[in-house]
């Protein structure tokens, strides 16, 4: 048994490492994308609203799916059909916009299946291990982003085309990621709580109900800071560092990568903390710290005190969504598939918001003051902590539960 979970927690581990490495291949190659199908500047904001619009479709189709179909099974397709559609966008030429289209649509589609049915695992695989893990597949994705990243960097320093930066990726991650799928462990739903009832949360018929979803909507409204937060990073750090703290073209570069690094270093650390002092403890010393990260950003009186306050924002930030899948898993034992993904969706409309509404406020008002309202957001997280509190059982050292004995079957054959 305990083999088969080791073997599970690593398998899915490198699951959410490649999906990181893929989707930082896409997310900081948007400007060649442009280039080479020739995309307006009008049009391109279209396209990349469409992604996340249709992983919010993908991922309410996936919670109906998993009444069905076990998330291992989800999970070790979807991942194949991301690195072909990441293959695809690169495979393109100049006017072939409608190709573009096709491939960032299922690439849309199968990453909202793929970041379901991965957290669908976590959650579970976290239950049968009964203590704090959930970090640590998160902690693979930073990992992943950074080498995506990386790799990003290196085909635009020797101007690659797309498809000669993308090919080698997909070629080494997709059999890999097959592979590594016949280890999935799927979970079963908690003892002891039927998953058909609105206590349980049961996919049958809670998940849907309005009771359920005004228990699970505190951790919909955390989600969705938590990704305006980051969306804000992603896509203002560069123009902020340069255009309004006066920082070099070359240092501007430096913030998403250090907000990257600091979030696989508070996320490989953080489980250790959730053991320790628990979730709720962790999540609040997250926010706070993400709060005084942007107050730092938004009254820098130049570039390196700026970049210390992103430094802060990754160390912060890191720690929020992976304990906000945890808590959904933890408050509906019984349908934590369905709850999973229901709380998925708002990854997403937290990304949709977060870019816009900072570049609102920045060009109506100031940037300096737009990073002051995802600081107010993040403090207001605080405000929900409590619903990252165990029910009933509390993951950690000195509260940790025996081992659950069973934790569902593997993917093989599937």
């Amino acid at each position: 048994m305990t083999d088969v979970l080791r073997r599970g927690r690593a398998s899915l581990a490198f699951g959410f490492f490649a999906q990181g490495v893929a989707f930082a291949l896409l997310v900081t190659r948007i400007p060649a994308v442009q280039d080479r199908y020739g995309v307006s500047d009008a049009l391109l904001p279209a396209f990349l609203a469409a992604v996340p619009v249709l992983a919010g479709i993908g991922s309410v189709t996936t919670e109906q799916l998993v009444k069905r179909v076990r998330p291992s099974r989800l999970l070790r397709w979807s991942q194949p059909v991301v690195l072909l559609a990441l293959l695809g966008v690169g495979a393109g030429g100049q006017g072939q916009v409608a190709g573009l289209a096709v491939a960032l649509g299922v690439f849309g589609l199968a990453v909202g299946a793929l970041d379901a049915s991965m957290n669908m695992l976590g959650v579970s695989l976290q239950r049968s291990y009964g203590r704090s893990i959930m970090l640590s597949f998160h902690a693979a994705y930073s990992l992943g982003g950074i080498l995506g990243a990386s790799l990003a960097w290196a085909g635009a320093h020797w101007h690659l085309a797309l498809w000669v930066s993308y090919l080698p990726v997909v070629a080494v991650l997709l059999p890999a990621a097959l592979v590594g799928s016949r280890w999935y462990v799927d979970g079963d739903p908690a003892p002891g709580r039927d998953a058909h009832t609105d206590g349980g949360a049961g996919v049958g018929g809670g998940v849907a109900g309005g009771v359920v979803f005004r228990l699970l909507l505190p951790l919909c409204l955390v989600m969705t800071f938590a990704y305006i937060g980051d969306s804000t990073v992603s896509n203002w750090s560069a123009k902020y560092l340069k255009d309004v703290l006066g920082g070099s073209e070359q240092l501007a570069t430096v913030p998403y990568n250090v907000y990257m690094v600091t979030t696989l270093a508070g996320r490989a650390l953080g489980d250790f903390g959730v053991r320790r002092f628990g979730a709720v403890a962790v999540v609040r010393l997250g926010s706070l710290v993400a709060a005084g990260g942007f107050a730092v950003v938004a009254v820098a009186p130049g570039a390196w005190v700026g970049m210390l306050g992103f430094t802060l924002l990754g160390l912060g930030l890191c720690v929020v969504v992976p304990q906000t899948f945890a808590a959904a898993g933890r408050l509906f034992p019984g349908a934590s598939d369905a709850a999973v993904a229901r709380l998925n969706i708002f990854n997403y409309v937290g990304f949709l918001i977060g870019s816009p509404l900072v570049g609102a406020l920045g060009d109506a008002w100031s940037y300096r003051g737009a990073m002051l309202v995802p600081m107010v957001l993040v403090l207001v997280t605080m405000g929900y902590a409590r619903s990252f509190a165990p029910q009933p059982d509390r993951y950690g050292g000195g509260h940790e539960r025996p081992r659950t004995a069973d934790v569902g079957r593997g993917s093989n054959g599937l």
